[in-house]
Order: C-alpha cells, then sequence, then structure tokens
C-alpha cells in the first residue's frame, strides 16, 4: 500500500479569466474544484494508475468535508482525521500570468497528530509512505522527522517531496526518494548548478549519503535519476503546457506505481515523467489513458558522462 500523508489539505478554486485587472470587476469564463495538497495529488493520481492508495492527514469544517466527498467519489481510500476550524481555499487565477492565493488551514492540536501516529501503527515493510508538503505554521515543525521516525520503526519507505532546511535536515533519516528540482539540489549544496554534469555531481552525494533513489527535476529538460541500477536521464516529451499545479506529484505517483509493479527504477523514472507530463498537458491531474500515451514519447539513456 501507498500512503499519502497531507497535513494541510486544501480546495483548490481554479479561475480561468480573458485577462485580469487589479481594483476591478473581473469576471471569470470558467471555474473549477478541486481537492488538493501535494500528497492528496498523489493519492488521486496513483488511483488513475491503478495503485493501492490510501490518503491520510487532517480535514476540518465543510471545505474539508467537499475534500473528502471528492476522493470518495474517484474511490481513493481516505482515512483523513476531522479537526476543528475549515480547511484551506487555495485560489488560482489564470489569465495569461498564473497567480495564486493560498488560505490558512485548522490548528492541528497534540491530540489530532497521536491519532495520525496510532494510523501508522499497521504500517509494514511492504507499505510506502509519502511525505509531501511544507509544513503548517499551526503543526510542530518537527512532525515530519516524528512521522519518519514511526515509519521507519515499521520498515514502511519514506518518499520525501519537500524543500528548503527541511529537506535538508531530514536527509539524515535516508528517505527511499526525494525529488527535489535544480534549484533545490544547489541550494542543499549552497552552489550553483550550471549543467547537468553537476546536477549528476551532487546527485550521487545525496545518493551516497543513503538515499536510495534521488530524482532531480529539471522543467522542460526532463529529469536525473541517481539509483543504485545506475544514473539515467530522462527526456521530457514536448507539448504545450496548460496547467502547472500537479505535475511534480504526478512524477512521484508515476514513478511510486511502476515501482511498486516492476521493482525498476529506470522505469518507474519513465512512468514518472509521462505522468508529471501529462499532468502539464492537461487541465486536471493526469489520466491513465493520458499517461500511456504520453510514454512513448519519454527517452530514457543511461548517463555516460558527457553532455551532449
Amino acid at each position: 500500500m501507498i500512503y499519502t500523508i497531507t497535513l494541510n489539505p486544501s480546495v483548490d478554486y481554479v479561475m480561468e479569466l480573458e485577462s485580469f485587472q487589479e481594483g476591478e470587476l473581473n469576471r471569470a469564463k470558467q471555474t473549477n474544484y478541486f481537492p488538493g495538497g501535494k500528497g492528496i495529488n498523489v493519492s488521486r493520481v496513483l488511483k488513475r494508475l491503478g495503485a493501492n492508495t490510501a490518503a491520510l492527514g487532517f480535514v476540518a469544517g465543510f471545505t474539508g468535508n467537499f475534500i473528502q466527498q471528492k476522493l470518495m467519489e474517484e474511490q481513493v481510500n481516505t482515512l483523513l482525521l476531522e479537526v476543528s476550524g475549515e480547511s484551506r481555499i487555495n485560489v488560482k487565477l489564470k489569465a495569461g500570468d498564473e497567480t495564486e492565493i493560498n488560505g490558512t488551514g485548522p490548528i492541528v492540536d497534540e491530540s489530532a497528530i497521536s491519532s495520525l501516529l496510532n494510523q501508522l501503527d499497521s504500517l509494514t515493510t511492504d507499505d510506502f509512505v509519502v511525505l509531501a508538503g511544507s509544513i503548517p505554521s499551526t503543526i510542530n515543525p518537527r512532525i515530519y522527522e516524528i512521522l519518519i521516525q514511526k515509519c521507519q520503526t515499521k520498515g514502511a519507505k519514506v518518499v520525501l517531496d519537500t524543500g528548503g532546511t527541511v529537506l535538508k535536515e531530514l536527509l539524515f533519516y535516508k528517505p527511499f526518494f526525494i525529488k527535489p528540482n535544480h534549484l533545490e539540489l544547489a541550494e542543499l549544496f549552497g552552489v550553483a548548478i550550471q549543467s547537468i554534469d553537476e546536477v549528476v555531481y551532487y546527485a550521487k552525494k545525496l545518493h551516497d549519503q543513503g538515499i536510495e533513489n534521488v530524482v532531480v527535476s529539471m522543467a522542460g529538460d526532463g529529469a536525473v535519476l541517481y539509483t543504485g541500477e545506475g544514473v539515467y536521464l530522462a527526456k521530457a516529451p514536448k507539448g504545450e503546457v496548460k496547467n502547472s499545479v500537479g505535475a511534480g506529484d504526478s512524477l512521484v505517483a508515476g514513478f511510486l506505481a511502476e515501482y511498486v509493479k516492476s521493482g525498476g527504477a529506470s522505469e518507474a523514472l519513465k512512468f514518472g515523467i509521462a505522468s508529471g507530463s501529462a499532468t502539464a498537458f492537461s487541465h486536471d491531474l493526469c489520466r491513465s489513458d493520458e499517461v500511456l500515451t504520453t510514454l512513448n514519447e519519454v527517452t530514457i539513456e543511461k548517463w555516460t558522462g558527457k553532455e551532449e
């Protein structure tokens, strides 16, 4: 089972406008509501790809009810805990450029944290746990460390999709999979990265620390995978980018869905890139048919150490 933990899920309210004028009345030409949050996105894509997944985390109020309802409609196994307050609403304005306004979430007390930890008692060595997103200010800042320790005592594999100082501090726990982009990789080591050779060099440093799979995304240039199998470069397909929300989460989901099936990291990377690209080319998270179509356009090659 692949569990995802989203500490601060949201209702993503997406508004598309011809143009946006500050201080004026603006009318949307189209609006959509989606359950959001990085872990939620991962579970939604995993379900669409046929993987066994369950979504954990905290929801509150009428917005929390919406999140749970939509996940149940998509047949995602929801184990979300209800807390006081309201789950946040994140507004995404698409009018040429994309503007995001993220709301605040509910306050999560220690009893809710204890309940979440209790949910992890049933983990086994066959399970994966995805910790995705930033840590809200209303939650104990050590929460990821606490969750990782609990997962590892059960032998579950931890996937960590976060950035900044949080990621840097948690590398000590040697997560199974991390996915920094090239800028975040540079930030981890306090350097400027300007070539794929340098990406590989610093990804190796992370792998040498005990992180089994390091994927470094490079936007339109694809991604580098550093793993025990070797080093691989994935070239992303070309297409019209319609959606910047959830592409990275879809990459994580595609990687895990295929890894659970085949156990091969390079093939998992190919599915991850296809999933992330399919999401970028659509208005919502990718569907399985879109991933399979995009899969044919993804190329994976073993890295030889020389850029073309």
